[in-house]
């Protein structure tokens, strides 16, 4: 499907910010290692679902309220039960949270996935784990999917991983290594560790639950043996800074009056919650309260040089806003965004080149020079990366853009088109 989008000279209006999709999939994962938690204001995206669905294989009794929006889910994680296979479809974060948890089962499993997972690399994960004891086996030198899981159990002690690529391979160790008999110590290696702030969401779920993890130092954790987890008892999800970056960035590129209603829980560090530091230092304004986000645009723009280090998610969004600011942007320590769904680099730089875009591309950064004018209808692919989509839609707000194969958006943001209509935005489906 293809989104036809036009430029939008004034948008208008309030809508629901979406639920963070990192923190929904963390607190059903973390609910499903045992207790009752009744979580409000789940997201409903696809990568969710599949979470959900996880939860169900691994023993948990789910139950969704009519409107979708509370999940009361109670567990009992049982170390007997065999699950001879799972599929988690595209979503990278449920497959790794979910390979130690199957791997502390005594017989074999395979995690089955789809799409752009195919290409996703688990390789430093599944390593760990064979150093641990369980032969866990992906496709290729990568190790994608689908994975085995065949001979041997867990063992506890002091092990390693390489934190260089992805968070989501120490998070899945801080889930699953509470149930091992004896301590853990967990070192974080590589010359770089990324995205450290989605292990600190790990973490304050994790206690939620009544996990006690030693944080000795962001590369080095003491993890206790022979937990139990309570359940997260009432938990309210907050709403996703990542996602509604996109509908912040429409406002503060168009003549606009928006408010974006949600729960803005600054309790709750979210790694993309940056994107209010960086829209504040390129010359956006934006009203934040605990219940809204409002913007009133146009807004002048400047460039600058930032690190998205700890958040590469944000990199097409403001691949988008810099195509519009005054002075040259450099998003720098990115080159783990090329491990995403799709080379959030060179995928992101080969599209935006066809609009007429000035961007140089390293292996750990994109510049970008803003141009007078820019190339209006053209055809641009996401590669089905979700933010790729909703980063295209918005710039089609501004220059008009048709962008492929939209539905991907369904991944992490289902009411992106809907919500992005509410507001007065001009699209087509075709």
């Amino acid at each position: 499907m293809i989104l036809d989008v036009r430029p939008t000279p004034y948008l208008r209006g309030a809508v629901r910010s979406p639920s963070s999709k990192s923190y929904s999939i963390r607190s059903v994962i973390v609910a499903a290692c045992g207790g009752r938690s009744i979580l409000q204001n789940v997201s409903s995206c696809d990568d969710v679902r599949r979470a959900l669905d996880a939860a169900k294989a691994l023993g948990a009794r789910v139950i969704i309220s009519a409107d979708g929006r509370t999940i009361t889910i109670q567990a009992d994680f049982n170390f007997t039960k065999d699950l001879l296979k799972c599929s988690v479809g595209e979503s990278g974060t449920v497959l790794r949270f979910l390979l130690p948890l199957l791997a502390l089962r005594p017989g074999p499993s395979m995690v089955l996935g789809q799409g752009t997972l195919r290409s996703r690399p688990n390789k430093f994960l599944t390593e760990t784990l064979r150093r641990m004891g369980r032969d866990v086996r992906g496709k290729g030198l990568k190790e994608t999917i689908p994975i085995r899981i065949n001979k041997g159990f867990l063992r506890s002690g002091n092990i390693s991983i390489d934190g260089s690529l992805s968070s989501q391979f120490i998070s899945a160790l801080l889930i699953a290594c509470p149930f091992l008999q004896k301590d853990t110590t967990l070192k974080v290696t590589g010359k770089t560790a990324v995205s450290k702030t989605y292990v600190d969401m790990t973490l304050a779920i994790l206690k939620k639950a009544g996990i006690k993890i030693d944080k000795a130092s962001s590369a080095r954790f003491v993890i206790k043996g022979e937990q139990k987890y309570s359940g997260l008892g009432q938990f309210t999800v907050p709403s996703d800074y990542g996602l509604a970056a996109f509908l912040l960035a429409a406002g503060i590129l168009s003549r606009s009056q928006l408010t974006l209603q949600g729960f803005f829980c600054d309790e709750l560090v979210q790694a993309d919650g940056q994107i209010m530091a960086f829209l504040k230092r390129m010359g956006a304004r934006i009203i934040k309260t605990k219940t809204s986000l409002k913007v009133k645009g146009p807004h002048l723009l400047s460039g600058g040089v930032f690190s998205l280090r700890d958040c590469p998610d944000l990199v097409p969004i403001m691949a988008v806003l810099a195509l519009f600011a005054k002075g040259r942007t450099k998003l720098c320590h990115i080159a783990h965004a090329r491990a995403k769904e799709s080379d959030r680099i060179s995928d992101l730089r080969s599209e935006l080149l066809k609009i007429g875009a000035c961007i140089r591309e390293e292996k750990d950064s994109l510049t970008i020079y803003p141009q007078a004018f820019y190339r209006q209808d053209v055809i641009l692919d996401p590669r089905q990366d979700h933010r790729l989509a909703m980063a295209f839609s918005v710039l089609g707000l501004k220059i008009g853009t048709q962008v492929k194969d939209i539905e991907c958006v369904r991944k992490s943001y289902p009411d992106f088109i809907s919500d992005l209509q509410e507001i007065g935005a001009k699209l087509k489906k075709r």
